[in-house]
């Protein structure tokens, strides 16, 4: 597998595998990416960020998706509970993370989350921040297997819950 740096070519199939996400997430009876988010629009302004990255097989085909930035998270400025590290810390974080149907629990989320965190020490962050949907117990026990704690609760901007994680690297 590789992980790499989305294209615009890949957002076809990138769009599709957010698409049986949302899917997946509904038969799951979570709430989570079900009112038309992520969208194009939101995956074309992480491509143009260069935050927008795909796994590929070995035979090339893109197996998942996600977003990872180093840029500071608005919504994690207020947070009922507390971070690991000082607020004005350098982050990484990842959203928009989605695994194809046919890939789904092969690990890949796992080699997402570890390359992710490589490209962390790789330049001396020493924190990874993520949150996710209270429902979404897979997300939860994949982020505590990971070594995540749980930090508080945030709110997105359109006041949705998220229970929020932060790593030290």
């Amino acid at each position: 597998m590789k992980f790499l740096s989305a294209i615009k070519e890949d957002l076809p199939q990138t769009l599709q595998i957010i698409a049986e996400a949302q899917a997946y997430l509904a038969t799951q009876h979570i709430k989570q990416w079900q009112n038309g988010y992520p969208n194009k629009k939101v995956i074309l302004n992480d491509l143009e960020n260069n935050e927008s990255f795909v796994v590929k097989s070995d035979d090339s085909v893109q197996i998942a998706t996600a977003m990872f930035s180093t840029r500071t998270e608005p919504t994690y400025a207020n947070i009922e509970g507390q971070w690991l590290t000082k607020e004005n810390a350098t982050y990484g974080v990842i959203h928009r993370m989605a695994v194809s149907e046919k890939s789904r629990g092969t690990g890949i989320a796992k080699f997402i989350f570890k390359h992710c965190e490589n490209l962390l020490k790789q330049n001396s962050i020493r924190s990874m921040r993520i949150d996710t949907h209270e429902d979404n117990l897979g997300m939860q026990t994949l982020l505590k297997k990971l070594g995540y704690n749980f930090c508080g609760v945030i709110y997105l901007d359109n006041n949705d819950k998220r229970l929020a994680y932060e790593k030290l690297i």
